[in-house]
């Protein structure tokens, strides 16, 4: 499946999990909110940079959809860059999810 121009193809889930891993397709722009950042981290420690396919986050389901609704609650989206400056410093400085 093409993905549009400005949006990214993620694969989320554990393989241990009974609903495995599923595909989402996230705008760009999620990339640089904090709780996102920490996943890509969380990533690059359980999977490398050198993996092939689409970009895979070690995190259940139920938590990714989860994140991916805080950041939509989030006022003015649209202005990442300087919404995050503000809005960093009220994030827990870890993930507070079961399988993040």
């Amino acid at each position: 499946m093409k993905v549009k121009k400005g949006w990214l193809a993620i694969q989320v889930g554990l393989e241990e999990e009974d609903g495995g891993v599923e595909r989402f397709v996230i705008p760009i722009s999620y990339l640089y909110h904090p709780l996102l950042q920490k996943l890509l981290d969380r990533a690059h420690d359980v999977y490398g940079y050198h993996v092939d396919g689409p970009l895979k986050l070690p995190c259940s389901v139920d938590d990714f959809l989860h994140i991916r609704w805080r950041i939509e609650k989030e006022p003015n989206r649209s202005d990442h860059h300087n919404h995050h400056k503000n809005i960093h410093k009220h994030l827990p400085s870890t993930l507070s999810f079961h399988s993040c």
